[in-house]
């Protein structure tokens, strides 16, 4: 917030862990500028969804209820245009909020300070404008005294936006004094120690003298600490901060969330970005079949399904000569799963007897050894390729069994399974798929060694052509306009099996399936049924009466399935 007074500071840049005042001090300059500056302000929110939140629940507040501002912005009204939802007028000036998906919104008025909130969430272009950040800054070219302010968690490390302008800022980190030594340092998360399984014993120990912290100790030292840049100033000001430095989170309750975390990589590299503040960095850019290939072992799903399986889903691809596809089952741990059979059936998909085979393998039961026979609850059949239609006959008449036509999304951040449209020809339920998203969870999982959350079991029958198509395609990076982006590659032609596994995963996530309510019920059910065998059969005649009506089901189509 000094910065942005100084004079001869242009931009300001934060990069920070989540909820350590990065928004609130956005909220701080525009009542400087509404109460000391008047100013044209425009504040970017990721989407116009969000910054409309922002304008009802954070910034509205702070006008009505702050002494210093009450009253310079008028009441709202519903034919006021002085003040609606997105733009705000004051004496001097006025806020427009507008998100970063939103070309129009970043148009048209000159502005002075130039607010941008959370970009790493922003999307590499406005519409076809171009970059977001780089069309708001464009709207401050008039003022000799312009502002921009680009404040954000970060992301991936090469592609995180809040990363590249700390690298191009003065660099500044805060170092705080240690109470024992008085040494100053900026605290670093290998510093904090506990006892083995124990992180209630989590404390800070000096990076000069080994002295341990109390939580108190750590507190008073973050009052008295300073900024210190680590680079010739040019004009940016960049601040790094991480959550060691948060008065609201404990190093106790820091170093459970992290015991948690690390169980997988996905969960990982949300930690090191909302609580370390820093980017994360990919082990590597792909998978190595023969490392999998590890994971093989002697069970037969055909005989028995592995014990820890409690739901199962399908992916099918469709390919010019033959249909292949994957049956997964997924356990309670952590979505840990075990391939039970990939199948592919040899014809042309153009002629309905390919599709019956097919269909016949995804009908087959298994044998659990705890719950009786489990079979496929879903299926996600890709629709993209030479056989649309094929694919649309074959999922509408089987949509009551969870057979879903579904078509690959590229793009990072994409939801694995998207809301499904009827805008084709057959008016089949085509669900989209965030392919990339559902890539990087999976490899991210390849890359677990230990049975248990997360992990993927193979049994052993599978051949080395199967691991060598699962671990086809690596990430690189590519840049477009200027600007990094993170795309899917193939390494080898053929990926088959990659693409049936996130068929099979999406198709698991559309079911939204709540495992542990599926163990405790089918676990009941198992006891229940034997205690029957073990009971006298009632011989009995049946009692006469008014029969029953049976409830139908509610839920839909997806969630059906539940009751």
């Amino acid at each position: 917030m000094d910065a942005v007074s100084d004079p001869a500071v242009r931009h300001v840049c934060v990069m920070s862990a989540a909820q350590i005042g990065k928004t609130e001090a956005i909220l701080n300059i525009i009542g400087f500028h509404v109460d000391q500056d008047p100013a044209p302000i425009l504040v970017i929110q990721p989407t116009q969804h969000m910054g409309q939140a922002f304008s009802k629940d954070r910034l509205a507040p702070m006008l009505r209820d702050t002494a210093r501002l009450r009253g310079k912005v008028k009441e709202p009204r519903a034919r006021d245009s002085g003040n609606t939802t997105l733009h705000k007028v004051f004496p001097g000036g006025h806020i427009t909020i507008a998100g970063a998906n939103s070309a129009a919104g970043l148009a048209s008025r000159p502005i002075r300070i130039v607010l941008c909130d959370e970009i790493d969430r922003y999307p590499p272009s406005a519409g076809s404008e171009g970059d977001p950040v780089q069309l708001a800054a464009k709207r401050a070219s008039t003022f000799w005294n312009a502002k921009l302010v680009t404040t954000s968690t970060p992301t991936v490390k090469g592609g995180s936006r809040i990363e590249a302008d700390y690298e191009n800022s003065d660099k500044r980190e805060y170092f705080v004094p240690c109470p024992h030594c008085k040494e100053m340092q900026v605290m670093r998360w290998e510093l904090v120690q506990w006892e083995k399984d124990k992180p209630e014993t989590a404390a800070y120990f000096c990076d000069k003298c080994g002295a341990a912290w109390t939580e108190a100790d750590r507190m008073k030292a973050v009052r008295q600490g300073e900024w210190r840049a680590g680079a010739e100033f040019n004009g940016v000001a960049g601040f790094r901060l991480s959550g060691l430095y948060s008065p609201w989170v404990s190093l106790p309750t820091a170093a459970r969330e992290f015991l948690e975390a690390k169980k997988q990589p996905q969960t990982l590299r949300v930690w090191v970005n909302t609580f370390l503040g820093d980017t994360w960095e990919d082990s590597g850019e792909g998978v190595d079949s023969d490392v999998i290939q590890a994971h093989r072992e002697p069970y037969d799903a055909s005989v028995e399904l592995p014990e820890g399986v409690l739901l199962i889903t399908a992916g099918m691809d469709v390919q010019d000569d033959r249909l292949e596809a994957e049956i997964v089952g997924w356990g309670l741990s952590g979505e840990e799963s075990w391939s039970l059979s990939y199948d592919i059936v040899f014809g042309d998909p153009g002629q309905p007897e390919v599709w019956q085979r097919m269909d016949d393998l995804l009908q087959r039961s298994f044998n659990h050894p705890r719950m009786g026979i489990l079979k496929v609850a879903a299926t996600c059949v890709d629709s993209g390729g030479h056989f649309t239609q094929e694919v649309y006959k074959f999922c509408k008449p089987r949509l009551p069994r969870r057979v879903w036509a579904v078509k690959g999304m590229g793009g990072e951040g994409r939801a694995i399974m998207g809301r499904p449209s009827r805008n084709n020809v057959g008016k089949v339920y085509l669900f989209p798929i965030g392919v990339d998203t559902a890539k990087e969870i999976i490899y991210s999982r390849l890359e677990i060694h230990e049975a248990g959350p997360g992990y993927c079991h193979f049994p052993s029958t599978y051949d080395d052509e199967y691991f060598l198509q699962l671990a086809a395609e690596k990430v690189v990076t590519k840049y477009s306009k200027g600007f990094p982006r993170r795309v899917w590659v193939k390494t080898r032609r053929r990926n088959e099996a990659l693409d049936c596994r996130v068929y099979a995963y999406a198709a698991f996530v559309g079911l939204n399936a709540r495992l542990d309510k599926i163990a405790d019920r089918r676990g009941k059910r198992a006891v229940t049924e034997t205690k029957t065998e073990t009971e006298k059969p009632d011989t009995s005649e049946p009692r006469k009466g008014r029969r029953v009506a049976t409830r139908r089901k509610a839920g839909g189509f997806v969630n059906g399935w539940r009751v």
